[in-house]
């Protein structure tokens, strides 16, 4: 019951952030405001992981009768931040190293659902920032500060960043498009840099070790992607699938 309800969290925290884009994307259109790609990325962005995954975590704290002590988080130490560089590198490393297997392999990968706004230079530089202050903690304070303590409360450790990871890669899917093999490739890939935050929050027990690590790499990716579609446009789509 424990692994349903946290596969059940997450989908909800999916469903108020689209609940909210689509208010967002109501109001604009009754304002007469046409939105720019930057403005459609950023406005979903901040619904999404802003506003919808905050919001669901608010309210599973409130059914449990919990407060926000539930969820380890403090400003890091110098220790903290230097996990935070390492575990970057690592996930980063990881990552690459699996998109080399499988581009050895011809296997293919999924694409963005948007990929069509990621071709957009603009935009690629601004989720950088946006990768850091709003996709990261917003993610890790859904996935690593609810539902994998709660997991951990029944589980354990190691089986609650597992459980967790395979709650948070297959997430995703609502942002990626391809055949059926292509997105279990891509649904695989992520579900290493999940285990990587997870590890790091169990490890230091501060979520905001987790979400910079996660908004480092985010960014990272974004950053390339960004230089990919300026001057290797081949590489791009790859690159943006593993992103998250």
């Amino acid at each position: 019951m424990t692994v349903v309800l946290a596969f059940i969290i997450g989908l909800v925290g999916f469903v108020v952030g689209f609940g909210v884009a689509i208010v967002f994307g109501v109001a604009a259109n009754a304002a007469a405001v046409t939105l720019s790609d930057l403005g459609v990325v950023a406005l979903s962005l901040i619904a999404l992981q802003g506003i919808g995954f905050p919001v669901t975590a608010w309210g599973y704290l409130r059914w449990r009768d919990r407060d926000w002590s539930y969820i380890k988080a403090r400003v890091p130490s110098l220790r903290d931040v230097g996990v935070t560089l390492l575990a970057t590198v690592v996930v980063l490393v990881l990552a690459f190293a699996l998109l080399t297997l499988v581009q050895s392999t011809g296997t293919p990968t999924a694409e963005r659902a948007d990929q069509e706004l990621l071709t957009n230079p603009t935009v690629l530089l601004a989720l950088i920032p946006l990768g850091i202050f709003v996709i990261g903690p917003g993610e890790e304070l859904l996935f690593r500060g609810i539902i994998q303590t709660m997991l951990r409360e029944r589980f354990g450790a190691a089986a609650a960043i597992l459980l967790a990871s395979a709650a948070f890669a297959p997430a995703h899917i609502v942002s990626l498009t391809g055949s059926p093999t292509a997105l279990a490739v891509s649904i695989s890939i992520l579900f290493v840099p999940s285990v990587v935050f997870g590890a790091v929050y169990e490890y230091t027990d501060n979520l905001v070790v987790a979400a910079l690590t996660h908004g480092l790499y985010d960014a990272v990716l974004f950053g390339l992607v960004y230089i990919s579609v300026v001057y290797a446009p081949e590489e791009a789509t790859m690159l943006a699938g593993v992103a998250g």
